[in-house]
């Protein structure tokens, strides 16, 4: 049944993109055909492929059963598996990485299923105030929770690898004295029972290796970040649920907030180093997409369960450093190019790692599509379908309403999944966790005004990021700020004022040299005439605040808070706290030193 599903999903993608280009190339040469045309005609193929494949994918999660429940039955006289959390650690706020881990021991303690599991906090910072830090908050935490035996922590002088070879190196040195590893990222929040939900279905299926949870976003006070978390508590669990009926025993792998089974998981995943050098060449960046290929290889399940509930991460609080975190993905995702034809992996995990790289292959497409629809009128400007007293255009009568439909197709195949979705939770028992229908209407509105002005910014962003890579230059691994600080307008200008450039060129270019389209640009170039202005207001933490108070953009974790969350925050005022009162408190002699505080080693 999944063959056919695949089958049938894929062919009905393929048939919308080539109904769209046929369609378009109808209009188009009407009046004669020109290289133009044709590079035109097949660049809007590929992006309504691309389109026709995400609005599949929510018509499966809109349509599948959303009551389905995975139950993991309990086996008698059996201990649930031995299982180490694992939070790896990159340069980040210390005490914001310490308080989710205390909430989330305080909480597997608070139902008694504390005994099953370990946390083990894997530094990988090379800054020896992080280092500090780091240690002593996890010496507080162990202190005043008493779980000396529990929480361990250990720093990486060298992290060869990044995060991957980071868990590479627990699973070597202390991997074997556990069934599991429940990977997060240092922003990861879980809920205690949905850890011990997940251990229980890895008890009850043993070809299971790896489960994976769907992260919502929680904690953002600006626009930009309120408008992520809104749009993925509305529509990620939708989108989760298509690809976990796509995907089946060969589901995703994001990398944090999944659980693995460690022999299987060490069997299997040793990663390669790629011939040559960064940014192709080198360690694997996006190492997940190829842990889950190699597993399901091996004939592993690897599944995601959109039915486990809290789980939850943060985001970047801005679009400079979302766009900086995603030029580290996009590489990652490019550089499966040279995976796709390794033998013996499945068709569908080289299907995923191929959308992985159109996720960013889809920017500079759409891009080049929009500078050729610009050249032609320009360089061809017989025959002319958008004269200046019109602002819609004039095509020959009998292409008009093939140009209307199609236009009509592109809109539904961006807009419709999420206007469904909205629609279809403000008419439900969910609506009242949203804050009721009107505020996911207006919020659903308000967040398609905002993505879509924000979308040619995007599309500048990763353009950038996929000339870089193509021109061999290598993004690193940049740590993560997600501080609510606020995102002053001179470093937002230093970070897109080429896209004033751009869009200032756009609108003189097309004023000058094709007035018809001027309007029809306006779209795409004022956003990008004004980005440094609209990115520091979208990451500025008052306006997210004035937002707020709107009641606009508010999710279900914002306007009743679980425990889990609660206790995180409680936890990082008091280590804040704490850690301020004893520096206060110390004489500047009596400092230690950064090697007087490394804690508990790992288990033997």
């Amino acid at each position: 049944m999944i063959a056919l599903g695949r089958l049938l999903f894929a062919l009905t993608a393929l048939l919308l993109a080539l109904a769209a280009g046929v369609l378009f190339a109808i209009v188009v040469t009407a009046n004669g055909t020109t290289w133009l045309h044709v590079v035109q005609v097949l660049l809007l193929s590929i992006c309504c492929l691309w389109l026709a494949w995400g609005f599949n994918t929510a018509v499966v999660g809109i349509v599948s059963r959303r009551g389905q429940r995975w139950r993991a039955p309990v086996v008698p006289g059996r201990p649930p598996g031995r299982t180490a959390i694992l939070m790896p650690v990159y340069n980040e706020d210390a005490e914001a990485v310490l308080a989710r881990v205390a909430a989330m021991i305080e909480g597997l303690r608070a139902i008694r299923r504390l005994d099953r599991f370990d946390v083990h906090v894997l530094s990988d910072s090379t800054r020896p105030e992080c280092v500090v830090a780091e240690r002593r908050a996890t010496f507080l935490v162990a202190s005043a929770l008493e779980v000396g035996g529990q929480l361990f922590y250990r720093n990486r002088t060298k992290n060869i690898g990044r995060k991957a070879g980071n868990i590479a190196d627990f699973v070597t040195t202390s991997g074997g004295a556990y069934d599991y590893m429940l990977i997060l990222d240092a922003d990861s929040l879980m809920r205690p029972e949905t850890m011990v939900e997940m251990v229980a279905r890895m008890d009850a299926d043993p070809e299971l290796a790896l489960l994976q949870t769907q992260p919502l976003i929680i904690g953002r006070r600006t626009l930009f970040g309120r408008a992520l978390q809104f749009s993925a508590a509305l529509y990620s669990p939708v989108f989760s649920r298509g690809i976990a009926q796509l995907q089946g025993r060969e589901g995703p792998f994001w990398g944090h907030n999944a659980i693995v089974r460690t022999r299987a998981f060490a069997a299997h995943c040793g990663l390669p180093n790629l011939s040559g050098k960064p940014p192709f060449g080198g360690h694997i960046l996006s190492h997940d997409f190829v842990e889950a290929a190699l597993l399901a290889r091996s004939g592993w399940k690897v599944r995601v369960d959109p039915d486990l509930h809290g789980s939850f991460e943060e985001a970047p609080t801005n679009l400079i450093e979302y766009a900086k975190r995603d030029r580290r993905w996009c590489q990652g995702n490019l550089q499966h190019g040279r995976l796709i034809p390794a033998p013996q992996i499945n068709l569908w995990s080289r299907i995923s790692m191929v959308t992985g790289i159109m996720a960013y292959a889809a920017s500079p497409i759409w891009l080049l599509f929009l500078i050729v629809s610009l050249l032609d009128p320009i360089l061809a400007p017989a025959p002319d379908y958008f004269p200046a007293d019109s602002l819609f255009p004039v095509f020959p009568r009998p292409e008009t309403g093939k140009a209307l439909l199609l236009l009509l197709g592109i809109f539904l195949l961006l807009l419709l999944p999420k206007t469904l979705i909205a629609l279809r939770t403000a008419f439900s028992r969910r609506a009242p966790a949203f804050g009721g229908a009107a505020n996911i209407v207006l919020g659903g509105a308000l967040e398609l005004a905002l993505t879509s002005a924000l979308a040619p910014i995007m599309m500048m962003f990763q353009t950038k990021a996929v000339v870089e890579i193509l021109a061999q230059t290598d993004s690193g691994w940049p740590s993560t700020d997600r501080d609510d600080e606020g995102l002053p307008l001179g470093v937002a200008f230093q970070a897109s004022w080429w896209m004033v450039i751009a869009g200032a060129a756009l609108l003189f270019t097309t004023f000058f040299y094709a007035f018809q389209l001027f309007l029809w640009v306006c779209p795409i170039a004022v956003p990008l005439l004004v980005a440094p202005f609209f990115i520091s207001l979208t990451g500025n933490p008052a306006f997210g605040d004035r937002i707020r108070r709107s009641g606009l953009l508010a999710t279900p974790f914002e306007i009743d808070p679980e425990p889990v969350i609660r206790a995180s925050e409680k936890w990082r005022r008091r280590l804040v706290d704490e850690v301020a009162a004893r520096e206060a408190a110390r004489p500047a002699a009596s400092a230690p030193a950064p090697d007087k505080l490394q804690f508990t080693p790992h288990p033997a």
